[in-house]
């Protein structure tokens, strides 16, 4: 009986010989070891893959589960109304899914997953990408056979968490999407490192020469009663309520034990071992329903050793081409143990044949089972027990088969010799052509097609892998693309700013300097003339400023000839002030400027998105004394006792007006001896500061009153008077005196009242402000500067000026310092993302070819 059990695209790959069709027993030999090695090899690759997927997901790149989700109806409705309604464009659109990511809601995109075209993995590509590369086949598409959609399911690396109820906040959808990246990640890492764990298993299965056939189903489905048909011998212990609750391995006992026919119970723990008693407890054949019915409860595993005289192309057992081993199942709805154990053991069986009561059907239990087993065999031998008793056979068959083809495709479409409706009971009493039929397609599917029988399972599962492999390294490299793409977009924006930045810093530097450094100069520049021009006004008797709220006093007469001398001299002092106040209020103007031109630079310089310095700039804080500043106070304690300050009643603050050495009158300033004779007498006649170079009789008595003067001071006092009372007298007793005493006293007389009248009023203001500003260049020549006054002003404007200028540089230089910072993060967090996306692209293609040629060898090794 010839029989194929995979898929029309596998057998076209395959180029070997149906096994069927080899005549001599050393051929069939020869191809199930070539398809062996083909598998091993296989295995070893997957297995490569998987560890360099693993090391991968943990070193280089975080792989991304994928969501794929059928289109909208009315998406491929409204395409189909636009013309899209052709065989190949439908079915293209069939391919069609919604792409996203758990971790990443945000991300989507439109892809078609299709089957690959060596073999049943999946490919998964950009819809427009698929569209250009199918656009040149379409005629050719339309001649080929068609498929079914891919599934948007993972075979293998599924995640699904099996919590709460669908829609609810604690569905699996809800539970993953709330998951981090990297959690999903190490979800993914365990569904892989149990697929490694699966695969050391498949590859003992391929090595081992023997064959495991597992026999299960529900309770009271026959499976015992089959065994023994099989058998043709009453071994198994039989019963109408359930009896079987261990694993019972029937072996050859010609083969493997001798010949002798016994039961070794398996100690639990221990790895069984023929030739090693210790691992196992002898027992009778006959003992054998005793052992079961007393050990109901317990989970064993007994090796049934029988012989079978049946010729061996008659017998599954002893069949003379490879050992084979019938595994009777408990019952799949027993209880959740045994049910588990059965889910377990059948990772390491070659072929299940499946034990379903005719009249039960599949129920929930065998449903799952199925399910779970189709990952790996897709090929699974089903009998459909006690069908004699069945009135309606033809409705039987139907629903029986409709429910196959739900739970295992492929079998279904090899119904013919995989399904088989039987009567076990009969079967052993009286043989059955159905029966007979059923153990020549088992025989057939065990033994002559072993390659499939053995190799299959291990097969599907491999290409299961290869397919979940290709559909997660196909999204991922969208991913990878799009992130590539993403950072060299990134890259292009932010580069050129970047070497914009870089290039533009040294004279953002330079510029920021010299406006630092002219507005400085500026300042102090202009406050060195204001003030040099206001000492001269004030040194001619004038106020230091024209345009000023002081004024100079009117002339009291000659009683109030003192307290004019004094307010002449605040007035005076005060304008000095005011000139100062005015530098300031210059210096605040520059100042406004200079920063806003440092704002402009910053405009200039710093890209699109950086945040401005915030810091705003108040003109009326310059040159202000913070209150509570211990060092200001002691700074000002210190201008008040002797430097030379801006202020006075003006508002000013303490300065020149506020001085008490500044405002000290003396009679200097109303007779300035000093000055008058170093005038006539001396050798700075050209003196500036002389008015009128003509000496006059009004200055001759004025020196002569300034000499007499001299000899009291600014008040002569009582002993003064007595004193010259006595050398007055001294002086008329000689004749000549007397003569011309006379004149003198009269003309000394008329120049004093002509002075006092005449010239005293006008020549006080000129005497204060020379006695001002000489001891004003006095204090500085004791500081060593040329113009303590004007210098020291000068220096304070500038250096205030420089400081606001120099904070406000030093604010655009960290917003600039930090704007770059922050650009060079971000170009070099694209350089690393464009350097991972792209060694992640290269990679995932890289898996992709490998994944493809294994495929291809996996399918020539399961191919027979």
């Amino acid at each position: 009986m010839t029989a194929s059990y995979f898929p029309g695209y596998l057998r076209a790959q395959s180029p070997l010989p149906e096994a069927s069709s080899v005549a001599k027993p050393e051929d069939v030999q020869e191809v199930y070891v070539e398809h062996k090695e083909r598998l091993l090899s296989g295995i070893d690759s997957v297995k490569s893959i998987l560890g360099d997927l693993r090391l991968f997901n943990k070193d280089n790149w975080v792989v991304r589960y994928p969501q794929l989700q059928e289109q909208p109806v009315a998406a491929n409705a409204q395409e189909q109304a636009n013309g899209a309604s052709s065989p190949t464009i439908t079915k293209r659109r069939n391919l069609r899914r919604a792409l996203s990511f758990p971790d990443d809601p945000s991300f989507q995109a439109e892809v078609v997953v299709s089957p690959a075209k060596a073999g049943m993995s999946r490919s998964i590509t950009l819809a427009s990408i698929a569209d250009a590369e199918h656009e040149s086949s379409d005629e050719q598409a339309e001649d080929d056979e068609p498929s079914s959609p891919a599934s948007p399911d993972f075979h293998v690396f599924r995640l699904d968490l099996k919590l709460g109820s669908h829609g609810s906040s604690s569905s699996p959808s809800a539970l993953v999407s709330q998951l981090e990246k990297s959690s999903i990640a190490n979800l993914l890492d365990e569904r892989i490192s149990t697929a490694l764990s699966h695969m050391d298993k498949l590859r003992l299965r391929v090595e081992d020469t023997s064959s495991k056939v597992l026999v299960t189903g529900d309770l009271n489905a026959g499976k015992s009663t089959f065994v023994n048909a099989l058998l043709r011998r009453e071994v198994m212990p039989i019963d109408q309520q359930p009896c079987t609750t261990a694993f019972c391995e029937v072996h050859d006992a010609v083969a493997e034990n001798g010949g002798k026919e016994e039961v070794h119970i398996l100690k639990e723990g221990v790895q069984y071992s023929i030739d090693d008693e210790s691992t196992f407890t002898r027992a009778s054949l006959s003992d054998l329903e005793t052992i079961v019915s007393e050990n109901e409860n317990e989970q064993q595993i007994l090796k049934v050793y029988l012989t079978d005289t049946r010729d061996p192309s008659s017998s599954l057992l002893s069949n003379g081409v490879v050992d084979i081993s019938l595994i009777d199942a408990p019952g799949l709805n027993r209880d959740l143990v045994n049910t588990t154990a059965v889910f377990a053991r059948q990772e390491e069986i070659d072929v299940v044949v499946f034990v379903v009561s005719a009249e039960n059907h599949f129920t929930l239990s065998a449903k799952e089972f199925l399910t779970n087993a189709s990952k790996e065999k897709a090929y699974i031998f089903i009998v459909v027990n006690k069908f004699e008793h069945i009135r309606d056979k033809a409705k039987c068959k139907r629903l029986v088969l409709e429910q196959i083809k739900q739970l295992s495709p492929a079998t279904y479409k090899d119904a013919e010799d995989l399904v088989h409706f039987v009567d076990s009971n009969t079967a052993l009493e009286d043989g059955t052509p159905a029966f007979d039929n059923l153990e020549a397609s088992l025989r057939s599917f065990v033994l002559v097609k072993r390659s499939k029988s053995k190799f299959a399972p291990a097969s599907t599962y491999l290409t299961h892998i290869l397919s979940d492999v290709n559909l997660l390294v196909g999204a991922n490299a969208i991913v990878a693309e799009s992130e590539f793409q993403r950072a060299k977009e990134d890259l292009c924006r932010s580069r050129p700013v970047l070497d914009k930045m870089k290039n533009g810093r040294e004279t953002l530097e330079e510029n920021l300097e010299a406006v630092e450094e002219e507005g400085a100069t500026a300042t102090r520049s202009r406050t060195r003339e204001l003030l040099s021009e206001a000492l001269e006004r004030v040194g001619q008797g004038k106020l230091g400023v024209e345009k000023t709220v002081v004024c100079m006093p009117s002339y009291p007469g000659l009683l109030g000839i003192w307290e004019y001398a004094r307010e002449v001299r605040r007035s005076l002092l005060a304008s000095l002030d005011i000139a100062v106040k005015i530098a300031e209020d210059e210096a605040r103007v520059t100042t406004t400027n200079a920063v806003n031109k440092i704002s402009r630079l910053g405009d200039e310089h710093l890209p699109e998105g950086v945040e401005r310095p915030r810091r705003v700039f108040m003109p009326e804080a310059m040159f202000s004394v913070r209150v509570g500043d211990r060092n200001s106070r002691r700074k000002s304690r210190r201008m008040s006792s002797g430097a030379i300050v801006a202020g006075g009643s003006y508002g000013l603050g303490i300065g020149l007006s506020q001085r008490p050495d500044m405002l000290e009158t003396t009679f200097f300033d109303l007779f300035d001896v000093h000055y008058q004779f170093w005038l006539q007498f001396g050798d700075k006649k050209g003196d500036e500061e002389v008015e009128d170079a003509a000496l006059s009789a009004l200055s001759v008595a004025s020196v002569g009153l300034g000499a007499l003067t001299m000899v009291g001071g600014k008040a002569l006092g009582v002993r003064g008077v007595i004193e010259g009372a006595v050398h007055l007298c001294e002086l008329f007793e000689n004749e000549s005196a007397r003569k011309w005493a006379l004149p003198v006293f009269g003309a000394a007389t008329i120049g004093l009242g002509v002075y006092f009248v005449l010239e005293l009023p006008s020549m006080i203001p000129r005497t204060v402000g020379r006695r001002i500003k000489a001891q004003l260049v006095r204090e500085g020549e004791e500081q060593g500067a040329d113009n303590a006054f004007v210098e020291v002003h000068a220096v304070r404007v500038g250096r205030e000026t420089r400081k606001v200028l120099r904070l406000a540089s030093w604010d655009l230089k960290e917003r600039f310092r930090a704007a770059m910072e922050e650009k060079g993060r971000e170009v070099r967090g694209a350089e690393d993302m464009e350097r991972r996306a792209k060694k992640a692209l290269d990679w995932f293609k890289d898996i992709e070819r490998r994944a493809g040629e294994v495929r291809h060898l996996v399918g020539l090794a399961s191919a027979a």
